[in-house]
């Protein structure tokens, strides 16, 4: 069976970070493990407090992973500063961890922020370099560029500037951009390549970016080449959206199991 490992925080609500990864990976078939990098009090509406964990344990869990069990694929989150950035990179270049996927994991959906500004600086210059494909959104590509991305024009430059800055491939996501579509854009280091549904009117989205990176993971460890990868997560997560669980008073989570459930 394919593996994947997580790398990131808990989310106590359920809807995102590692337990969105998990329920992922089951929905796609792939064995998931997990290293966690915070502890989050949060739930629909917001965050209530976050709880870093020591970066050398967060390293002795990859260790810990990595020593016993093959692992196909990596989707690191939230990863809170840069000392736990350098732990986590270490761990990577230390097993040789294959197809990592960087979910550049900066804001809640709630506004709270959940990553240090060192940690930025850290993401750009050591993660990224590691990086099968890096998977930001709109306001994540401005954070790691220090450059607006308001347009499509504008992401398709973004995602050559962070295959410039090291990771082999990035996706921009659509989702905050001002369209009835929704397109995510991934550039493979040669080609564009465009993935398009259509925009949903529902609050229920709360992990779509943790959601949509552990299903490229997901869908990688299964042995699908980038492009096929991005595809099938984008379909993944449109279909979660739209069976989206009106859970909580704020933003409720995707339905992560929506093509398996029997009961639907």
């Amino acid at each position: 069976m394919p593996t994947a490992l997580t790398i990131a925080g808990s989310d106590s609500g359920g809807g995102a970070g590692i337990q969105a990864d998990l329920k992922t990976f089951a929905a796609l078939g792939v064995y998931g493990t997990s290293a966690i990098t915070a502890v989050t009090a949060q739930n629909t509406e917001r965050v209530t407090g976050v709880h870093l964990l020591p970066p050398a344990f967060v390293a002795q869990q990859i260790d810990a992973v990595a020593s016993d069990i093959t692992v196909d694929a990596v989707k690191t989150g939230m990863l809170g500063t840069a000392a736990i950035v350098d732990a986590v990179t270490g761990a990577l270049e230390r097993w040789s961890l294959p197809r990592v996927v960087v979910d550049p994991v900066m804001v809640a959906k709630s506004g709270d922020r959940l990553i240090a500004e060192d940690a930025i600086e850290a993401v750009r210059g050591r993660l990224l370099r590691l990086a099968t494909v890096v998977t930001p959104n709109r306001l994540e590509a401005e954070v790691l560029l220090g450059a607006g991305v308001r347009t499509r024009e504008d992401a398709a430059e973004a995602a050559r500037a962070l295959v410039a800055r090291g990771a082999k491939a990035a996706v921009v996501k659509g989702g905050h951009f001002d369209e009835p579509e929704v397109v995510d854009l991934l550039f493979d280091g040669r080609a564009f390549h465009e993935f398009r549904h259509a925009r949903q009117d529902t609050r229920n989205t709360h992990g779509t970016g943790c959601t949509f990176a552990s299903a490229i993971a997901a869908c990688l460890a299964r042995g699908a080449d980038l492009p096929a990868a991005v595809q099938e997560a984008s379909d993944y997560v449109a279909g979660a959206i739209a069976h989206g669980l009106a859970i909580g008073h704020g933003h409720g989570p995707l339905d992560h199991f929506w093509a398996i459930r029997p009961w639907k």
